[in-house]
C-alpha cells in the first residue's frame, strides 16, 4: 500500500476517495528507561529508550490506520498526518495518533 503525506502519487491519479482513516498507539513507559534518560539529558547524547518506544508506538499506528484503508479496500493513503502527544499524570504515556485519506488510485 502507497502511503503518503502528499495529496496526491504522482503519476496515479485517484479514481475514489473511499475516507478518513486513523492509527494511534499509546505506549507506556518504563521507569528504567526514565532513569536512563535522565542520565542521558545530563551527560548529553540520545535517549535510546524513547527513540524505540516512539518508533514502536509509530509502526503500530500505521499498521492500524492500513488495516483500516484495506478494509475499505484502498490501495494508498494520501494526506498523512503524524501526531505525537505525552500524556498521564506524570506524562508517563506516549502516544502517536495517524490519520489521512483511503484511496482508490487508477
Amino acid at each position: 500500500m502507497i502511503v503518503t503525506s502528499t495529496d496526491s502519487v504522482e503519476g496515479r491519479p485517484v479514481a475514489q476517495y473511499l475516507g478518513i482513516v486513523a492509527g494511534e498507539a499509546i505506549m507506556g513507559v518504563n521507569v528504567f528507561r526514565d532513569l536512563f534518560s535522565s542520565v542521558r539529558d545530563i551527560v548529553g547524547g540520545r535517549a535510546g529508550g524513547y527513540q524505540a518506544a516512539l518508533r514502536e508506538a509509530r509502526e503500530a499506528a500505521f499498521a492500524d490506520m492500513q488495516d483500516a484503508a484495506r478494509s475499505l479496500g484502498a490501495d494508498a493513503i494520501v494526506g498523512v498526518d503524524v501526531d505525537y502527544e505525552v500524556l498521564g499524570k506524570e506524562n508517563g504515556m506516549l502516544m502517536v495518533s495517524v490519520n489521512g485519506t483511503a484511496v482508490r488510485l487508477r
